[in-house]
């Protein structure tokens, strides 16, 4: 009875996190999308955060599908195909997802931080280039990242087809989501690993800019340091919230031979991740921010009007 009371919230904090995530990326790309149409032209930035919106309610989705199509307890042929599809559908969602961050906080990093290094000063007058590469590099992972599953994936079949006694919920499954979850923590481990060493240099630019500032009247605005934390705080969240994912799939990996009673919880966090930063995203950010103040207040106002029209 407590196992499934337990279910229920998770069921039920999956279904929250995924409303909150979809209207939160949606509001976030359509912003972005709206502001491109009018001015013609968008920044690099908003490139990035709108891509990265999408990006994200596509992983919103297909972990949410995912979710509802593992309760099922198909034949070991069907399982297969589900497996394979389910497995590709979110590697490509959430490698989008981790990668498109990563080139944010790159992005941040080359903007804001001020080291008089040459290849840091070259990499800086191409930023620009440095993010295209980086996003056309990831595809190399990603490709490795599929076809290492796929590989993983056909020589479980190939066992099962030949084991008569084989079963989707036997022992002999317990090996599968392991090495799976390997993989995946594997390679996203590399984004990770690049946004700790940009959040890593931000930090140092910090200190040594706040160590010059020292030398200068300390009434004076500086707008140099309020950029390093507004920076800071961005790659933080993205980093926090990162670091519990990693934690999940720890979690998962170490008890995957419970892997049902740990599905939830697992997917509870991995949705959360795109949800919660996303909606940090749009707190920080002022253009956001403010078209969701206006459109706070215009809900209100037709609230409003509601209330008034009804006797």
């Amino acid at each position: 009875m407590m196992g499934i009371a337990i279910d229920i919230l998770w069921a039920a904090i999956i279904i929250v996190q995924f409303i909150i995530g979809n209207i939160a990326n949606g509001f976030i790309a359509l912003v972005n999308i709206i502001d491109w149409v009018k001015r013609r032209k968008i920044s690099l930035m908003d490139k990035i955060i709108t891509a990265l919106a999408i990006s994200r309610i596509y992983l919103l989705w297909s972990t949410f599908l995912i979710t509802l199509t593992s309760s099922l307890d198909p034949d070991i042929k069907m399982a297969v195909k589900i497996i394979r599809i389910s497995n590709n559908t979110w590697i490509i969602a959430n490698h989008f997802s981790i990668w498109l961050a990563t080139c944010l906080s790159i992005f941040y990093f080359l903007k804001i931080a001020n080291f008089s290094n040459y290849i840091f000063l070259y990499l800086r007058w191409r930023f620009k280039k440095v993010v295209s590469v980086t996003l056309l590099i990831s595809l190399i992972f990603l490709l490795l990242n599929i076809l290492l599953m796929n590989m993983h994936i056909d020589i479980w079949s190939d066992k099962s087809k030949r084991n008569l006694s084989f079963s989707v919920r036997s022992n002999n499954c317990t090996q599968f989501p392991r090495l799976v979850l390997l993989i995946n923590t594997m390679f996203t481990s590399i984004p990770f690993t690049v946004s700790l060493l940009a959040f890593l240099l931000l930090i140092f630019s910090l200190w040594r800019h706040l160590k010059t500032m020292q030398y200068y009247a300390k009434g004076s605005e500086d707008t140099t340091t309020a950029a390093h934390i507004k920076a800071l705080h961005m790659v933080v969240a993205f980093l926090l919230f990162y670091t519990v994912f990693f934690l999940s799939l720890a979690i998962q990996y170490w008890t995957s031979g419970s892997q049902e009673k740990n599905n939830l919880f697992y997917a509870t966090i991995v949705i959360t991740f795109p949800s919660v930063h996303s909606c940090i995203l749009i707190l920080r950010n002022s253009q956001l921010r403010q078209a969701s103040l206006l459109v706070l207040w215009w809900l209100l106002c037709k609230s409003k009007d509601v209330r008034m029209l009804v006797p």
